[in-house]
């Protein structure tokens, strides 16, 4: 797919002898899936906070890229721009939290099974989504993949942790793949700008429930 505008500028540059430039998106799709299947389990198994705001960086740039298969570029990067914000929310509530908690351990055991099932999604996800295809006319496979792999994800990550900022990431995850088939039946600014405040939403009670945690340790 090629993403490019013909407005009165463009028109005007182009009979100038000015050439738009055009970016083949489809082309960044297959990439996107990596982004997604790395970062997701980037932000399953690290125990650093900051690993796990740069993760989710990471997947939203992997998100705004799939979204774009089906989204104008200006509707897209809204994506991108609340994700990060919302990361950069997190960051700097864990960063100047009252009382500094170090990271607790975790055991290479709880590690390994978090690797297997981990493992189990993505082979379950390969082998629904050209069934699923069928069942949301429009979407992409590698759309498809990439929403199920973080769904699935996200939902693994709520399972395994009470703590949260933990709890947040995989709310983010889980509704990131959301907005990914989202995309796919519904093309409207409104619902856009809707989702993005939505993932702010959850960024400032995330924030809100790290600080009120520690003041509740405190007192």
């Amino acid at each position: 797919m090629v993403v490019g505008y013909c407005d009165s500028a463009n028109f005007s540059n182009t009979a100038a002898g000015v050439n738009p430039v055009y970016i083949n998106i489809s082309s960044l799709a297959l990439p996107a899936m990596g982004i997604l299947f790395i970062s997701s389990i980037a932000l399953l198994l690290s125990n650093d906070w900051r690993v796990s705001i740069a993760a989710l960086g990471f997947q939203y740039l992997g998100v705004f890229i799939l979204v774009s298969l089906r989204w104008p570029a200006d509707m897209a990067v809204t994506k991108l721009v609340a994700g990060w914000m919302a990361g950069a929310i997190l960051g700097l509530s864990y960063f100047n939290r009252p009382r500094k908690v170090s990271a607790p351990m975790v055991w290479p055991s709880f590690r390994l099974f978090r690797i297997f099932a981990a493992a189990l999604i993505v082979l379950i996800v390969v082998s629904i989504a050209p069934q699923a295809l069928n069942w949301i006319p429009g979407i992409d496979l590698p759309q498809m993949i990439g929403a199920l792999v973080l769904i699935g994800m996200g939902l693994l990550h709520l399972g395994l942790t009470s703590q949260p900022l933990r709890v947040v990431l995989g709310l983010l995850t889980v509704l990131s793949g959301f907005e990914i088939i989202y995309a796919a039946v519904e093309n409207s600014a409104l619902v856009a700008g809707l989702l993005g405040g939505i993932t702010l939403g959850m960024a400032t009670v995330g924030a809100y429930l790290l600080v009120t945690v520690d003041i509740e340790a405190n007192t």
